[in-house]
């Protein structure tokens, strides 16, 4: 049974909304990261901020706080509210389903209450511990709807965006949902970005996925939400797979063959062989493990080659939005005009590395064939071993 990704609402550093979104990404612009200052000390990071005004939750919603992660799930619902409301009007409060994938939620206001209790003796007046508690953004995008289905959240690190589009999949085929809205969103916090810091994981400069020269992440925030059914629509989700390395709690295995696992299992489940993907949006963090593992897991599964890139060197990693981003990413190609067809490029210096195995990158113009039907995947993968593919295309 096909389900359909009907819906796409995405705010990430390349812009707010579907059409702004596009046009840099295919543009290949990478000009939303820029150096910022106050996340770590003495020094400033390449990040990739979103600079709008973002909209505030409705004071009616009191048991949820005005914090960023919310309002950028927020920004990205409301790009397709009318579709939504349109669902509830169909099918009913109790038959549609909430997923969201996340790992920050409301993590750096929760830091900031800690470090006030530790400075004061006695709690802010609006801290409360839900508010970081990782169902939180699937729990207030629910209460504003007014909705009555399944409602959670899903925090498998940097593939959790991608888990909560494969979480839904399964509701609509259990026939316990008529429609989830799924996906991901996660901001810029302190603890996180001083983790990665520790970890020494990030680059100082813009990140250069699969270059001789990568040493590390830039990290992003964002929000992609899509409105999930059985109703045919343009884009399909045609199959998924996940798998989990079990080699080590940060670290990849270093053949990649838990994500060769995983891309074999979201080939099968589609019913598709590797030659029938058009383009792969890779993983691509522009650590020195990552990119070692996945090119070697690529040019296992993909002996043919296959056209692929990084978005992270324009968007940052969004960590546990990243999956659901890249798969609106893959979306956004297939609902390109038909006499453009254009695909995300490689932004990179372009020094490849002489280690790796050699990959099929796109460049700024690089399309998609002009007939169908078409079908995209993308890669995930996270600590622990944690691997997610997803595969959509051309409804058929």
């Amino acid at each position: 049974m096909n389900t359909y990704l009907n819906e796409l609402g995405v705010v990430c550093t390349l812009g707010a909304g579907k059409a702004a979104v596009a046009e840099a990404l295919f543009a290949g612009d990478d000009s939303g990261i820029r150096q910022e200052a106050g996340w770590l000390p003495d020094r400033t990071l390449p990040l990739g901020a979103v600079r709008m005004e973002l909209p505030t939750v409705p004071a009616t919603l009191a048991g949820h706080r005005d914090n960023r992660n919310n309002r950028l799930l927020l920004a990205a619902a409301l790009e397709i509210e009318a579709p939504i409301r349109a669902a509830i009007a169909r099918y009913g409060s109790e038959r549609i389903g909430v997923i969201i994938g996340t790992s920050t939620t409301g993590i750096d206001e929760a830091c900031h209450g800690i470090a006030a209790y530790r400075r004061d003796g006695v709690w802010p007046a609006d801290y409360r511990y839900a508010h970081q508690e990782l169902g939180a953004p699937a729990e207030f995008l629910a209460e504003w709807l007014d909705l009555a289905g399944p409602c959670y959240g899903i925090s498998t690190a940097c593939t959790s965006g991608a888990r909560a589009l494969l979480s839904a999949r399964r509701l609509l085929r259990m026939g316990v949902c008529d429609a989830v809205l799924c996906g991901g969103v996660d901001t810029l916090a302190g603890l996180p970005t001083n983790g990665f810091h520790a970890l020494e994981a990030l680059d100082s400069e813009r990140c250069q996925p699969f270059s001789r020269h990568r040493r590390g992440i830039n990290i992003g925030e964002a929000a992609a939400l899509f409105l999930m059914t059985r109703e045919p629509g343009p884009v399909a989700l045609l199959g998924g797979g996940a798998s989990s390395d079990a080699y080590h709690m940060s670290s990849p295995d270093p053949q990649g063959l838990g994500a060769q696992q995983a891309m074999r299992e979201a080939l099968r489940d589609a019913g598709l062989d590797a030659a029938q993907i058009d383009y792969l949006n890779l993983h691509g963090t522009a650590t020195e493990h990552n990119d070692a593992m996945e090119s070697q897991a690529v040019v296992a599964v993909f002996a043919q080659g296959v056209p692929c890139s990084s978005t992270k060197s324009m968007t940052g990693h969004t960590l546990g939005a990243a999956g659901a981003l890249e798969a609106a990413f893959c979306w956004l190609s297939l609902r390109d005009q038909d006499d453009e067809r254009r695909l995300p490029p490689q932004v990179w210096d372009g020094v490849a590395d002489p280690a790796l195995p050699a990959l099929t990158f796109t460049k700024t113009g690089s399309r998609l064939p002009s007939s169908g039907p078409r079908r995209l995947m993308s890669n995930s993968f996270a600590f622990g071993g944690n691997n997610t593919c997803v595969v959509l295309g051309d409804a058929t």
